[in-house]
């Protein structure tokens, strides 16, 4: 059985908070996982992390187009080049603004069955994975964005 978690909003504390490593993939962080996409899907988001559903832990899910990417304690191992776009968020409805973040990235990470996993993205997948990995942090889009604004 899925579930739609309610997506906590940019005043939430918790969203500040830095999230805890994942020790172990147990079912209950399987189970987070699909409900995550679910409710990713349901917002249409491109990326969601479990901060923004209230779970402390260092889990994201995110979806440019080519089917789910879920990764586990991601970290940012290389990256390169620049790229200014537009960006949102669901803790953020309504606001717009122009991030500057790398081009190209590498993330390691481990996928759903335990495996160690590198995803190499560019343009908006290594924008996602930034912003999602962000997220773990306890950094929201707005921290960094320039020319923000209300969406029309």
């Amino acid at each position: 059985m899925m579930a739609i978690y309610n997506i906590i909003k940019k005043e939430d504390p918790q969203l500040r908070e830095k999230s805890k490593p994942v020790t172990k993939i147990t079912p209950n962080i399987l189970k987070l996982i699909k409900n995550m996409v679910e409710t990713m899907y349901d917002a249409n988001g491109v990326g969601l992390a479990a901060p923004q559903v209230g779970v402390l832990k260092k889990v994201i899910v995110i979806d440019v187009g080519d089917g789910v990417t879920a990764l586990i304690n991601p970290e940012l191992i290389e990256a390169s080049g620049e790229e200014t776009d537009t960006e949102g968020c669901l803790s953020c409805p309504g606001l717009l603004g122009e991030v500057t973040r790398f081009a190209k990235v590498k993330v390691k990470g481990l996928n759903p069955e335990g495996e160690e996993v590198i995803v190499e993205g560019e343009g908006l997948m290594a924008r996602a994975l930034q912003h999602e990995i962000d997220h773990l942090d306890g950094i929201l889009f707005i921290d960094k964005a320039k020319n923000l604004r209300k969406q029309d």
